[in-house]
């Protein structure tokens, strides 16, 4: 019975924030556009790192950055496929797709993701990682896009907003450019969202939360659905 309430409730989400679409014309033909229409979009979600690349460690949780990149995506799903989109994982467990773990590793399992988000034709492709900074007292989630994809750059903006609006949030950023491999790998909009930063122990402490993951992927997810619109 929850389950079936969480669905409606998503749903609803969805409608609403399509519908705020057509009323302000945010794009041509969204009068049209129905929340079954949106939904039929595919969504890649990549966790980062995995398996013997830990990323960061939290600066007094020592938790892996890998696992926190993990749980916030599988809950980014949740969001997702609870809507009706269809969604696809990079990786699903704490392991890499690397293969082997010998020389060359790093570019294998960037390689290996690549290729899933190709042969599913992503629609967009959101990737969740964690920050670090050696001045500990930066903090908040940051929105990344391609320096060379306009359409990237208008969802990492949503994002971005989405999670300035986190009552959370101490300081209002902006999506950054940047060149990273991750954000090449499709011409469909593509954004790495670091989440917090790991460096800081306010970051460090929310984000070994469950309360607190949920948000961020809500927030992910509720600027996602606004691109759409």
């Amino acid at each position: 019975m929850k389950l079936i309430v969480f669905k409606k409730s998503i749903i609803l989400a969805v409608c609403l924030i399509v519908a705020a679409g057509a009323i302000i014309g945010i794009c041509c033909g969204v009068a049209a556009t129905t929340a079954s229409a949106a939904t039929e979009k595919v969504i890649v979600i990549d966790a980062g790192h995995g398996g013997i690349d830990a990323g960061i460690h939290g600066v007094e949780s020592g938790a892996k950055e890998s696992d926190i990149n993990l749980a916030i995506a599988k809950k980014l799903k949740g969001y997702f496929s609870g809507a009706g989109f269809k969604v696809v994982m990079t990786r699903t467990d704490n392991g890499g797709l690397y293969g082997l773990s010998t020389k060359g590793f790093k570019m294998r399992d960037m390689k290996k993701r690549k290729q899933i988000i190709e042969d599913c034709n992503a629609d967009m492709v959101i990737s969740i990682h964690q920050n670090s900074c050696p001045v500990p007292s930066r903090r908040g989630g940051t929105a990344f896009f391609d320096k060379d994809s306009e359409c990237g750059k208008a969802l990492a903006d949503l994002i971005q907003s989405s999670l300035n609006d986190m009552e959370e949030c101490v300081k209002q950023s902006a999506a950054l450019a940047g060149d990273y491999y991750m954000l090449k790998c499709t011409k469909s909009p593509s954004v790495i969202v670091e989440c917090g930063f790991m460096t800081n122990p306010e970051d460090d402490k929310l984000l070994n939360t469950d309360g607190y993951r949920d948000k961020l992927a809500y927030a992910i997810f509720k600027g996602a659905v606004n691109y759409f619109a």
